[in-house]
């Protein structure tokens, strides 16, 4: 049973192995099993990419599965349609189109499997790029919101100062008077005079608008710190909205950018194995004698061709025969007399009869 699994797989004529030789069943034995396993590779790595995509185990099966029969059908088809020749030459030219789609084969297969052969080397290019886009994303955002955080921060800082000033003017008007007062500055006169009193009041004044300007810069403070406060808290919003992007920066197109990250040998010798793998039926078939099944199919296609070639001329012959008797009796009856009076009058029993009909239509649009 498996020996004839193995059969179908290689895309063998199953009734001419079975009255071939032993080694002619077990050499197609194992190109039906090379097709098999190249397609049972081809659903593991297949599988395994989709599942980088859909992140789901049902879909990647499901697509995976219908991969693998693909290129089972693929194999199946380059392998049966070789057909050993005398001339090698006309063998390979004949397989030069089914191994460039070998190799177009074994990479698709190679390169998912790549993937999760350096899974964790991958991950760790992974790693270190989202790492970068997280920083690139934090200096991006942050320059959409600095710009006016910091022309509030300037606002405030103003503020700030224009009531360090107006303390500086107050604290040099209260040294003023109280010199005044203790009479070692000013009119140097001891005591409370009319210009203590004037320095005092000028003072009072400048305290007054200083308690004023405290609260109403305070309030304009609080305002300025809360919208600073409110645009960092929507710039923390955007980087925390923006990082699952970039958490989920693993798919199929980025595993494959971070695996062209790593040293190219490694890679290069699994799509040797693949390569050799997708290759080796055809190769097989090259490099093997042309044995007895060869040339039991070649008799069958032979004696084929050879029924439908007497078939066509057959044909051919009974065309040109019934052409050639045609020419020969038209020829013999357009020379009877009898023929030549009998269509003569049937031609003129026509023209009688249009005569007549004209005449009659013509009657009846004079009456």
């Amino acid at each position: 049973m498996l020996k004839n699994f193995f059969w179908m797989c290689s895309g063998a004529d199953t009734d001419v192995l079975k009255t071939s030789s032993k080694s002619e069943q077990i050499k197609f034995v194992g190109i039906g099993g090379t097709v098999f396993f190249t397609a049972v590779m081809a659903f593991i790595a297949s599988s395994y990419a989709l599942y980088t995509v859909f992140d789901n185990y049902y879909t990647a099966v499901f697509f995976g599965l219908i991969w693998g029969l693909l290129i089972f059908n693929l194999d199946r088809f380059i392998v049966s349609t070789i057909k050993k020749q005398d001339n090698k030459w006309k063998e390979i030219w004949q397989a030069t189109p089914r191994i460039i789609l070998a190799i177009i084969i074994a990479i698709v297969i190679s390169k998912p499997l790549e993937m999760k052969i350096f899974e964790k080397e991958i991950n760790q290019v992974l790693l270190t790029q989202k790492n970068e886009l997280t920083l690139a994303n934090k200096n991006q955002i942050a320059n959409q919101f600095t710009p006016e955080i910091t022309a509030l921060q300037n606002e405030i800082s103003q503020l700030k100062q224009e009531i360090e000033a107006k303390e500086t003017e107050s604290n040099a008007l209260y040294d003023t008077y109280i010199s005044e007062a203790e009479g070692t500055a000013g009119t140097k006169l001891l005591g409370k005079g009319p210009v203590y009193k004037e320095k005092r009041e000028k003072h009072d004044a400048t305290l007054s608008e200083l308690q004023q300007l405290k609260i109403d810069n305070k309030i304009k403070i609080n305002e300025k710190e809360a919208q600073i406060a409110a645009l960092v808290k929507q710039q923390n919003n955007q980087v925390v909205k923006s990082q699952p992007i970039i958490d989920g920066f693993d798919g199929l197109m980025a595993r494959i950018n971070a695996l062209n990250e790593l040293p190219w040998l490694p890679s290069f010798f699994i799509f040797l194995l693949f390569l050799a793998i997708e290759t080796s039926p055809i190769f097989s078939k090259l490099i093997a004698p042309k044995g007895e099944y060869d040339y039991k199919i070649q008799d069958i296609e032979n004696a084929v061709k050879t029924w439908v070639t007497q078939k066509e001329n057959q044909r051919a012959n009974v065309v040109n025969t019934d052409s050639e008797l045609n020419k020969v009796i038209y020829n013999e009856l357009s020379k009877e007399e009898a023929l030549y009076n009998y269509k003569k009058q049937k031609a003129r029993e026509i023209l009688q009869m249009q005569a007549d009909a004209f005449y009659k239509s013509q009657q009846k649009i004079i009456g």
